[in-house]
Order: C-alpha cells, then sequence, then structure tokens
C-alpha cells in the first residue's frame, strides 16, 4: 500500500507535517518502538510509530531520524498524547532526510493503525501477485516480451515493490526498472555477475542468493525461450553468453507462488534476448562473408564492395567509409569436447560493447563471425581526420582496456577448464589491409596465449616486441630455459622465504636502479645488493649485463 492510502483514511487520524513530495512511498510493515536506535530491527519499507518517548531534548531528532532513513522506513508517525504538538526540531530532521512525518492524533491508539496496515498490505500483497500473474500471461501472448525487458521489471517495481536490473553475463546493464533508480554501480554489477557465473558453473539451481555491500541479491538465470532447464548437453555451451535477472531481495523464503512468477518473467525476458539474437543473423552473415573472401584472397575491389554493403548497416548514417579493426578470440576448454567458436562469437559480441553502457541493442554495431574455434570480429570505426591522427591518440579498441572491466566475470564463467584470449589488430584504411589485419590479430592473439591467467588480450602494438617471439618457442625448449634459470631461485625461496624472484623482478621493473627497486620493496640499498648478489650466485649470472637481465626477463615472462 502507499502512504497517501494511510491519509486519505480518516479514521487512522493522522496529519501530514512534511514530505507530501514522498506519499507514493510503499509500506511493506509496521512497527512500533520508543528506542533511540530500533535498526536491528527495521528492514525497510515500514510506517514506523513513536510515542517520543526516546526525546529527551532537541538534539536527540537528528540522529533518531537519520537511523530511520539510513534503514529504508517509509515514514515516521508520532503520537500527540504525550507532548501535544510535534517538536519543531523532529519536523526539521525528517525535512531534512526526506522522510515523511505524520502526526498521530491523541485519540487513536497505535494498534488501531497497525491493525490496519498489516490487513491492507497482506490483502494487496495477495491482489498485487495475482495481477501480475494476469498481466504476465497477457503479455506472453501479446507480442515479443509484451514491450520489453523494462516494461517487465516495471510490473516488478509497481505491483511487486520489487529493484530488478537485467544483467548480460559479464555484467553489462541491459534493463532495469524505475523503482531501481538507474543502473547498478560497475563494481556492484561485476561481483553480481560473477556470483552467478560460479553458481551456473557449480550445478547451482536458481535464484542464486549474494551479498554484495549492505544489500542481498537473488540471481535467476534467463535462459533461451526455447529452451528448458537442464535440456543442455553441457553448461558451457551458454553459461558466457546468457543473461541474468538480478532482484534486490532474499528469495530463500518465498512462496511458490512467486518464484514461478518470477521464472515466468524470466522467460518474457528471454523472448527478447532471442529476437535480438535473430536481429544479429544478417550482421553475423555480413561479417562471415567478408572473412571468407578476405581468407580466400579474393580481390580488394571484391572485399571493399562486400565492406560497402556492410558499412550501412553497421554504421548507419555514417556517410564515409569507415576504417576498420580486426578481433579474434578463442574460446578453449578442457578436453576439447565443447565447441568454443559459437561461445567466442556471444562473448566478442559482448565485451566489445562499451561495458558502462546500457541496452540490448548496442552490439547491433559489431559483425563476428566464427570459423571452428575461432571467433572473429570486424568492428567499424568512424573515419578520422589528418588532424586527430597526428594529435598520438590511436583510434579504436586497444587490448589492454578491453578486458578490464569484464575480466572477473569472465573469470569465474571459465571457471578452472576454460581459457579466452583475444588479440586485436590495428586500424586499416582499406579492403587491401584487412588481410593483414586479420593475420596481425591472430599472432597477437597466440601472443595473448602464451601469457598466464584465465583471460589475457594483447594488441598489435606487442608485435614488435620480442614478446612475439615466445608464443612460438616449443615447450620443452621453454620449460628447459626457465627452469634452468629460475629453479634455483625458487628453491631457495622455498627454504628461505628469501623473496628473491619477487626482488628480481622488481630489480628488472626498474631497469637495474638500485635507489628505485629499494624504495619500491621498501628495503635498504646494502639489503637489496645481498639478495641480487645470491640471485648471481645461485644462477652464475651477472646482473649488471645486458645479455643477463634480458636472458631473465624473458624467463619470468615464458614461466
Amino acid at each position: 500500500m502507499r502512504l497517501r492510502a494511510l491519509l486519505d483514511t480518516d479514521a487512522l487520524g493522522l496529519r501530514l507535517l512534511g514530505g507530501e513530495d514522498e506519499l507514493d512511498r510503499a509500506v511493506r510493515g509496521v512497527m512500533t518502538t520508543d528506542l533511540k536506535d530500533p535498526s536491528r530491527y527495521l528492514s525497510g519499507g515500514e510506517l514506523v510509530l513513536t510515542g517520543l518517548a526516546w526525546r529527551h531534548d532537541a538534539e536527540d531528532s537528528e540522529p533518531f531520524v537519520r537511523i530511520l532513513a539510513s534503514a529504508g522506513v517509509a515514514a515516521l508517525a508520532a503520537g500527540e498524547a504525550e507532548l501535544g504538538d510535534i517538536p519543531d526540531d523532529l519536523v526539521v530532521a525528517c525535512a531534512r532526510h526526506r522522510l515523511p512525518l505524520f502526526a498521530v492524533n491523541e485519540s487513536v491508539a497505535f494498534a488501531t493503525i497497525t491493525e490496519h496496515v498489516v490487513r491492507q498490505v497482506s490483502g494487496e500483497r495477495a491482489g498485487d501477485l495475482a495481477a501480475v500473474v494476469e498481466r504476465h500471461r497477457r503479455m506472453m501472448t501479446s507480442g515479443p516480451a509484451g514491450g520489453g525487458p523494462d516494461v517487465v521489471l516495471d510490473l516488478l517495481g509497481t505491483d511487486l515493490d520489487l529493484r530488478a536490473w537485467v544483467l548480460s553475463p559479464a555484467g553489462r546493464p541491459i534493463a532495469g526498472s524505475k523503482l531501481a533508480g538507474g543502473a547498478l554501480p560497475a563494481g556492484t554489477r561485476a561481483e553480481l555477475a560473477a556470483a552467478h557465473l560460479t553458481a551456473v558453473r557449480s550445478g547451482r539451481r536458481g535464484p542464486h542468493r549474494v551479498t554484495v555491500g549492505p544489500a542481498m541479491y537473488s540471481l535467476f538465470p534467463v535462459r533461451s525461450a526455447g529452451r528448458a532447464p537442464g535440456a543442455l548437453r553441457d553448461v558451457r555451451e551458454t553459461v558466457l553468453s546468457d543473461w541474468l535477472l538480478a532482484v534486490e531481495a532474499d528469495a530463500g523464503d518465498w512462496p511458490e507462488e512467486r518464484l514461478d512468477l518470477l521464472q515466468g518473467v524470466t522467460q518474457l525476458i528471454a523472448v527478447e534476448r532471442d529476437r535480438r539474437d535473430a536481429a544479429r543473423t544478417v550482421r553475423r552473415r555480413l561479417a562471415q562473408e567478408v572473412l571468407e573472401l578476405v581468407q580466400t584472397g579474393a580481390a580488394p575491389a571484391e572485399i571493399a564492395a562486400r565492406l560497402r554493403v556492410a558499412a550501412p548497416v553497421l554504421l548507419p548514417g555514417l556517410g564515409t567509409a569507415p576504417h576498420w579493426q580486426v578481433v579474434v578470440a578463442r574460446v578453449e576448454w578442457d578436453g576439447g569436447e565443447v565447441e568454443g567458436g559459437p561461445v567466442a562469437q556471444a562473448l566478442l559480441e559482448e565485451i566489445l560493447v562499451d561495458p558502462l553502457s546500457p541496452g540490448p541493442e548496442l552490439s547491433d554495431r559489431i559483425a563476428v563471425a566464427h570459423t571452428g574455434a575461432e571467433a572473429v570480429a570486424l568492428v567499424p570505426l568512424p573515419a578520422v581526420s589528418s588532424e586527430e591522427e597526428g594529435e598520438g591518440s590511436e583510434p579504436g579498441l586497444h587490448a589492454d582496456t578491453l578486458l578490464t572491466a569484464v575480466r572477473e566475470p569472465l573469470s569465474a564463467g571459465l571457471d578452472d577448464d576454460g581459457r579466452l584470449t583475444i588479440g586485436v589488430s590495428a586500424a586499416v584504411h582499406s579492403a587491401e589491409g584487412l588481410r593483414g589485419a586479420l593475420e596481425e590479430a591472430r599472432h597477437a592473439r597466440r601472443v595473448a596465449a602464451a601469457r598466464p591467467g584465465r583471460v589475457c588480450a594483447a594488441g598489435h602494438q606487442e608485435l614488435a616486441s620480442h614478446v612475439l617471439l615466445l608464443p612460438f618457442v616449443p615447450d620443452d625448449v621453454r620449460r628447459a630455459f626457465t627452469a634452468r634459470l629460475l629453479d634455483p631461485l625458487r628453491e631457495y625461496d622455498g627454504r628461505h622465504r628469501a623473496e628473491l624472484i619477487p626482488t628480481l623482478e622488481a630489480f628488472l621493473d626498474c631497469d637495474g636502479s638500485w635507489t628505485r627497486c629499494a624504495a619500491r620493496l621498501h628495503l635498504h640499498v646494502n639489503t637489496l645488493r645481498y639478495r641480487v648478489g645470491r640471485i648471481e650466485q645461485l644462477t652464475s649470472r651477472d646482473l649488471s649485463r645486458l645479455e643477463d637481465k634480458l636472458d631473465f626477463f624473458l624467463a619470468l615472462r615464458m614461466s
């Protein structure tokens, strides 16, 4: 029920003293208290009744109201039986914290208000639930998604007072109810997405409950509308592409009717997801056609003609031919029984969009194809002017920032048996450059594959470095080289906890500067000299020689 309904009920004897703009707040319960700090008994949404016994002087009002506002109560109703008129300091404190304040006539018992609120809230919850179920059924038969995810989430907000969001597997915001008050913070989204993917990979049934900061969330998987739970041969086929519904509530004590309702909502959202996937068919086909032309060595004129067809679809209204970048990705699962190409395709369509941007349509300008275990994205970039090119900021995607916002959730989804590696080419200006860009992106991906970690990326800038050689060194040579240089240090560290390996890494990173390295490690320079001397003694190398420094650097990169 709403606060406005309480004010309109004459039998309750309520008089509004402040907060007229907040009368549409929902009341989910009622509590009577005269404690100075009742926070432990509040869960949010209550109408708090008080006889003001906690107030001894004017300074008591501010902390009391601040506690109520922080707990998210709907309103405060103060009785006039003890003090007569409600004190001005309480009115001012409530106004400062935007907490609606009512005066309760001395002729009305708190029990009367409590009984009325409990009766109304219980009855309206049952009625609201039935109404939402009926709307759910109606929307399921009225067309695709009944207006989209936002409409469905608004129903949850207005009828059940549930704050809810739809997130991509990497935590990108797809939709949110008006009650939700905007997108979740990026850190919260990443934690929710990671918790969801971890739960799915572990085989736990939804909803998955997780606490982030002070709030509890229940996470519901959004599966394809045509796929029943458990129908997949292997969860890894879609774990990195399915959306999730995050509801700010603890679904652990929900009745079956409400859980069924939320499952129905996920089915509505899944219709929207399938509609978006169907709309991507044209873009995927364009990418596939261009990729085949490039790989088969077609004439540049033929590739250029195909790009002229693709550009208006991918960048409507651009007006001039764009530049292009190529991104290559591979998802590899241990055992190799799950095909990685489609998974990598779905991931590229996700992560090539700005993770801070909301909405399901932003990836409509990304064309991704897949062949076997590899996915290839053709990313159009608006053409830049000569002045912009001369400013030194290279346009387009950068490998070092591409995965920053999505690394945590994707690592959770890959768990301990999957790996994602990505390579990014430089921007090219014409069809003639696409073949070179594709090979460049593939080489960069091999550089990324040589690095540790579940989620790695490398860019074309690194292909001019010695690290380009590392992915092509045979495994047995790599192992022998690193063992010869680093195993004596690891063994010594294991026996003496001397931290020789971290010291070596810091010394090389500081270009051999004793003072900078000692400051970074918080050591005296003499202690640092002792450690470096021990490294040289154990390895028979001299860290003042460029050749030996380079050998150590390569060994650390390959280990």
